[in-house]
């Protein structure tokens, strides 16, 4: 499935968040150094809670090392000109998004304009928050790739007490 990639994230609530969106769509999540907190925040971790276990994560020295992997580039700032629902999506893409204070910079947004997408904004707010954007993108792509050959749904069963019992665990390690 995608891979969704943080340059340099300042606020761990929004990588945690990102992350359990991450688990629950079969998304691996890079992020970009420096982070703007530790790995071990206790309050990142709480926003993950049970799902950190099973979080495909990379980690990056720098935006070049996350670049020179060749996959398919698609990034989501506000300088884009087209719309984050005219990018087509493929499953290998690698979805990129900015720090929740500055965004992506210029220099790497004017290098890649032609794939480089905003989300609309209909009110007078400066910015929506990162971990709602990345859900709105993703959840865009799952609907794109809703008929696709390699998206499957992932099985999953509760229990009485509406516990996550099981899910295809191997269904969600093919999608990488």
């Amino acid at each position: 499935m995608f891979s969704v990639a943080l340059y340099q994230p300042e606020i761990p609530h929004n990588t945690g968040n990102i992350s359990r969106l991450c688990v629950g769509t079969g998304c691996s999540l890079h992020l970009v150094k420096p982070l703007g907190f530790s790995l071990e925040d206790k309050y990142m971790k709480r926003c993950g809670l049970d799902h950190w276990p099973y979080l495909d994560l990379h980690l990056y020295e720098n935006i070049d090392e996350l670049l020179a992997t060749g996959k398919r580039l698609a990034l989501f700032s506000k300088r884009g000109k087209k719309l984050f629902w005219d990018h087509e999506f493929q499953p290998d893409d690698l979805l990129l998004f900015g720090r929740e204070t500055k965004g992506l910079p210029k220099e790497i947004t004017d290098r890649y304009a032609d794939s480089t997408y905003a989300l609309p904004m209909y009110g007078p707010a400066r910015a929506l928050n990162l971990a709602n954007s990345v859900a709105a993108v993703v959840y865009e792509g799952l609907r794109q790739l809703q008929s696709h050959p390699e998206f499957l749904p992932l099985r999953r069963t509760f229990d009485e007490d509406d516990n996550l019992e099981s899910f295809d665990l191997a269904t969600v390690q093919n999608r990488k």
